[in-house]
């Protein structure tokens, strides 16, 4: 403080923020710092460079929000009557200003009229625009400070006579005042006082500097809601005139020419034209508010075209980004915006596309749903585009070098089951999902891709394709040439763990994960090692007690024939949190009871959709045929031979009928559930599904669809296939390939690579067992 005097620049801003610390940091009491360092502060509030000048006052005006009223009124109000006069220069007058506006939430209002309202209003009259400018945007905190009736009979005349003052830039800042205040003041005021000042600025707008323009359609979205309900039909239409005037603004000139032979001037114009455009587009929904959304189609939507096909990038960035208030607001006539949706997902500019899949999820739920139809098979049957869009959006944010937009548009592809089907999903962007994982560069986008197949192969609604997709995962990355790839089959176990129930992950991905601590590369080794834990919070005793062995024998023989340094600190890290672990039991403990009716919950969507796809394959078939169910009931009777044999019948468990209408009912329930089920594919909860509670309802249910399976599908002929569908699928799934399968309840756990051979044996013997058993 002794040198500060005579100290540079450098010094003073960094003895300000120093300062300011100190108090941050309550390094000292606020008596000992009044009484050390606020005489320094207001020493130095003028000094000669703005720069110096400014980082004090930012200093003082936060001391001002600590020190007691007793202070503050000695050491600052009172000096700065004297600092305020005209006499003062500048400077002085500015930094009176802005402490005026700070102090007024420290005083009651008694005060503030007495002592500082003159002060105010001194400075509101005087003779630099700059200081008046600089107390004209103080007004907004001295009104909240000192309350409504106060501020309407010192403030609002200050505004007013401000509002017509000579410099336009006093004449802005009183016009953003007085839009920030419009909640103070009521209707009266607003319609016989401020309504007249805004029609006389906004008609001289065009007239004046384009930086008004710039502030005028910053705020107009904001003075349209404020004025909302005084408006007569006459003025609310040349406000929207106005508005759709500002949205072209600039628009209207000759662009073919070369920009290095424009003047600068011009340029200038124009980058203001573009901000004033920008503004437009951020005020958008309000304007809907403000015309209501009835009218959108009529009144806005040309408006809306001419914003999403700006040709500044700013302008589409900004409409972009408010795509989904805008989607909101539509409501039932969100279908309108269907093409703008597509053009904004195939603009060029990769920042447009990053600021719309933001919001992505929502808006395309949204537009599968707020319309007439929301049925799960109409849903975007109006708009054929969407798809090629979507898929060519992702490729041209894979060719570009922003791989955050790309990771951001692959985690956000995880929303597509709530909005399009299972086959749409499936050949047009799950392959695609394979490819990134193979071959991109980038870890976070190929765990990103890898996650979202997990959440495609979860909603998948075909065994085939299910089953399929397992395969590749496991034969092309669990067990693929790369280390690379074998990583991240790792992550993609992380995944399924996460999303799938404990029973699918056991059957399909046990056995090739711990398989992986044989791999010959340590970081495949090291990485299974930090998964083992959550792969043994999978299990179940004692039905998965054989997978617990295996298990066992394979962290035994890392520890005894692991040679790499880091890989054994990691194994023996394990094995203590393994040691650690409680297992889960098959029935319910109360502290894995919400983790256990969670996995439940997810056991029993991965059972109905097998029993969606049975339905739905019922479905097809009995649409294709031809109506002439009287002529197929004569012959039937003519033959006196039964077209379906009982056997055949779904059977689900619970209360059984022998009633025909019963099982028309229930398959009529259950084809309702089977529609309805993308919508809620995220958080469904299935009330009819506590029926399929237990292992043992679960399993009857798949040996009865196993076997409708076999006697209607004709493309499903192996013998082999059957036998193992028929005796020990799981309740989930019901595989139709050899995959690598590890089921609960039996003590036998196949190899990889020959499981098909090795489960038939012991499989029909299951059922042998089962036929002897009554």
């Amino acid at each position: 403080m002794e040198v500060l005097h005579v100290a540079g620049v450098e010094m003073q801003l960094t003895a300000a923020v120093s300062f300011l610390t100190i108090l941050q940091e309550d390094s000292v009491s606020i008596h000992t710092y009044a009484h050390s360092f606020l005489q320094v502060i207001l020493l130095h509030l003028e000094h000669r460079d703005a720069g110096v000048s400014n980082a004090w006052l930012e200093t003082l005006l936060f001391v001002i929000e600590v020190l007691p009223k007793e202070t503050l009124r000695h050491e600052i109000l009172n000096p700065l009557v004297s600092k305020a006069q005209l006499s003062q220069t500048v400077q002085s007058r500015l930094v009176s200003c802005k402490i005026l506006g700070k102090l007024t939430n420290k005083f009651d209002a008694h005060t503030i009229k007495r002592e500082i309202l003159p002060l105010v209003k001194s400075l509101c009259q005087d003779v630099d625009y700059d200081v008046r400018s600089c107390m004209c945007r103080q007004l907004e905190n001295i009104a909240q400070g000192i309350g409504t009736e106060l501020t309407k009979s010192a403030v609002l005349p200050e505004l007013i006579e401000l509002s017509r003052d000579e410099s336009s830039s006093v004449r802005l800042a009183a016009f953003e005042t007085l839009v920030n205040l419009l909640d103070i003041f009521d209707t009266d005021d607003r319609s016989q006082t401020i309504l007249p000042l805004v029609k006389s600025f906004c008609e001289k707008s065009f007239k004046a500097d384009e930086s008004i323009l710039i502030s005028l359609s910053f705020h107009l979205g904001k003075l349209c809601h404020g004025l909302y309900g005084i408006f007569t039909p006459d003025q609310h239409l040349r406000f929207l005139e106005f508005y759709k005037k500002l949205c072209t603004l600039g628009l209207q000139q000759e662009n073919g020419h070369n920009e290095n032979q424009i003047p600068p001037q011009i340029l200038e114009q124009e980058k203001k034209y573009i901000s004033v455009r920008k503004n437009c587009a951020y005020n958008f929904p309000a304007m809907i508010v403000f015309v209501d959304p009835k009218n959108f189609h009529m009144e806005l939507y040309s408006t809306f075209f001419c914003l999403c096909h700006d040709p500044e990038v700013p302008v589409r960035y900004t409409i972009a980004i408010c795509f989904y208030e805008v989607s909101k607001l539509l409501n039932s006539g969100v279908y309108l915006i269907h093409k703008e949706l597509i053009t904004l997902l195939q603009d060029e500019s990769l920042e447009v596309l990053d600021a719309l899949i933001d919001h992505l999820p929502e808006i395309l739920e949204l537009m599968s749903t707020g319309g007439e139809s929301s049925v799960q098979e109409n849903k975007f049957s109006s708009l054929p585009d969407l798809i090629p869009a979507l898929t060519a959006a992702e490729q041209r944010a894979a060719a570009s070098l922003k791989w955050r937009t790309h990771e951001k548009l692959l985690q956000k592809y995880a929303c597509l089951p709530h909005v399009i089907s299972s086959d749409q999903i499936y050949y047009r962007f799950l392959q695609r999902m394979f490819t990134i994982m193979m071959t991109n560069n980038v870890l976070p986008v190929q765990k990103a891709a890898s996650r979202t197949l997990c959440i495609f192969l979860r909603y998948n609604r075909k065994q085939e394709q299910r089953y399929e997709v397992i395969q590749k995962l496991i034969e092309q990355l669990g067990q693929g040439k790369s280390y690379w790839n074998r990583l991240r089959f790792l992550d993609t176990c992380e995944f399924i763990i996460e999303i799938f129930s404990k029973s699918f992950f056991c059957k399909y991905f046990f056995l090739p994960a711990i398989e992986l601590t044989h791999d010959p590369v340590a970081n495949v080794r090291m990485k299974l090692c930090n998964l083992l834990p959550k792969v043994k919070s999978t299990l179940k005793i004692p039905a998965d007690k054989h997978l617990l062995q295996q298990l066992e024998m394979c962290v035994r023989k890392l520890l005894c024939q692991e040679k790499d340094k880091d890989v054994l600190a990691i194994v023996k890290r394990t094995v203590l949190e393994l040691d650690r672990m409680e297992m889960s039991m098959d029935a319910f403990q109360k502290k894995f009871y919400e983790k256990d009716l969670l996995d439940q919950e997810k056991e029993r969507e991965e059972l109905l959709l097998l029993e969606m796809e049975q339905l739905e394959k019922d479905k097809q078939q009995n649409d294709a045929r031809p109506m002439s169910d009287k002529t197929f009931e004569k012959k039937r009777r003519d033959t006196k031979t039964p077209t379906l044999p009982k056997s055949i019948s779904v059977s689900v468990p619970g209360p059984s009928s022998g009633t025909p209408s019963t099982s028309k009912e229930i398959k009529k329930s259950k084809l309702i559930r089977s529609q309805s089920f993308n919508s809620q594919a995220f958080h469904a909860k299935y009330g009819n599904l506590d029926k399929c509670a237990s292992k043992s309802s679960a399993g009857t249910y798949t040996s009865s669809v196993s076997g409708l399976t076999k006697t209607s599908m004709i493309s499903l002929t192996d013998d082999s296939f059957r036998t193992r569908n028929a005796s020990s699928a799981p309740a989930s799934f019901s595989p139709n390939a050899p995959l690598p399968s590890t089921s609960r309840g039996t003590g036998n756990s196949a190899d990889p690579k020959s499981s098909g051979s090795k489960d038939a044996q012991p499989r029909k013997a299951t059922l042998k067992s089962r036929k002897s058993n009554p």
